[in-house]
C-alpha cells in the first residue's frame, strides 16, 4: 500500500507561482510512476502531468507546458509540481496519483490518490 499527502496549495494572483509537494510512503516506492490531476467545479478530474520513477519520462496536459514542471527526488519519496503563471482557469483541487511502472494520462489507471490541496488563482 502506498499513501500520498499533498500540501502547498493556496490562494495567488493571477500570473503568480505555486509549488505543490507529494510526499510518499508506505511500502517500497522502487518504480512508482508519479502524477498530478486536478478537478474544478462541476468538471471531471483531468490529467494535469506525470513522470516516471527515473524522472527521465514526463508528460503534460497541453494547455500547462511551459507553465508547470513535474519533478520528484526519490531521496525524499516525493514529488513537486511547479506552477508558474497561474491563470483563473488553473483554480481547481490538485490530486497527487501513483501508479507502477509506466506514466499515463488516464485516472483510472492510477491505484493510489492523495486527499487534494486547493489551488485558487484570483484575477
Amino acid at each position: 500500500q502506498v499513501q500520498l499527502v499533498e500540501s502547498g496549495g493556496g490562494l495567488v494572483q493571477a500570473g503568480g507561482s505555486l509549488r505543490l509537494s507529494c510526499a510518499a510512503s508506505g511500502r517500497t516506492l522502487s518504480n512508482l510512476a508519479m502524477a498530478w490531476f486536478r478537478q474544478a467545479p462541476g468538471k471531471e478530474r483531468e490529467f494535469v502531468a506525470a513522470i516516471s520513477w527515473s524522472g527521465g519520462s514526463t508528460r503534460y496536459l497541453d494547455s500547462v507546458k511551459g507553465r508547470f514542471t513535474i519533478s520528484r527526488d526519490n531521496a525524499k519519496n516525493t514529488v513537486y509540481l511547479q506552477m508558474n503563471s497561474l491563470q483563473p482557469e488553473d483554480t481547481a483541487v490538485y490530486y497527487c496519483a501513483a501508479k507502477w511502472y509506466s506514466i499515463a494520462n488516464v485516472k483510472v489507471l492510477y491505484d493510489y490518490w492523495g486527499q487534494g490541496t486547493q489551488v485558487t488563482v484570483s484575477s
